[in-house]
């Protein structure tokens, strides 16, 4: 159920030959990461990947509102950004729902970020492309992209669903490998949560 660092270097190799993720269809750990291109965020602000070049690590959660999972994981996700993100960090977190119910619509996006005091920038995309180009499926989420805005993980935030029993932040762990402090960090999980609500095409 999950990949190491002895797998990145194969699946890198791989990934022109068409080989994706063992759990994401779209993506494979080595690849370049898809750009998003002025996504309103709750600030009221169009965001762009282009926007972070500064940044030596881009953290990307999708997520949403309206799941209970991705509700459950706020202050999780609140917290790492507090204590890995920031100008001073090399690190920024971005959150990004595609989702186009009510629930998750951007005026109740701009609600849900000033009620929980969200310390990242929470973007929306009604089109739902970036979240097909990433090949995310499930709020919350993760990808981490290096500085040359290569995936380096994908999946889940940390080991398990309760937060009274996790025992590994995997994000945490990446960047930790990332900058050498650690010899092996696990490069793809099971995300787990929500499905995303991706709207239905007529040839669906």
């Amino acid at each position: 159920m999950i990949r190491s660092l002895s797998s990145l270097l194969l699946l890198a190799t791989l990934a022109p030959f068409g080989w994706t993720g063992e759990f994401n269809k779209v993506l494979s750990i080595g690849d370049a990461a898809p750009a998003w291109n002025a996504l309103e965020g709750t600030d009221g602000k169009k965001h762009s990947l282009a926007d972070l070049k500064e940044s030596e690590f881009v953290v990307v959660v999708f997520t949403c509102n309206s799941c209970a999972i991705s509700v459950g994981y706020e202050d999780r996700i609140v917290a790492f950004a507090t204590q890995h993100a920031g100008a001073k960090s090399g690190v920024t977190l971005i959150a990004i729902n595609v989702n186009t119910i009510p629930a998750d619509s951007l005026p109740e996006m701009k609600k849900r970020a000033e009620k929980k005091k969200f310390p990242f920038d929470y973007l929306y995309d009604p089109s739902q492309e970036i979240a097909k180009k990433f090949g995310a499926t499930t709020t919350p989420e993760f990808f981490v992209l290096d500085k040359a805005r290569t995936v380096i993980y994908m999946g889940a935030l940390d080991d398990k669903l309760d937060p009274g029993d996790a025992t590994m932040n995997h994000l945490a762990e990446t960047l930790a490998v990332a900058r050498g402090a650690k010899k092996e960090v696990l490069s793809e999980t099971l995300p787990r949560g929500c499905k995303i609500r991706f709207l239905k095409k007529k040839d669906d």
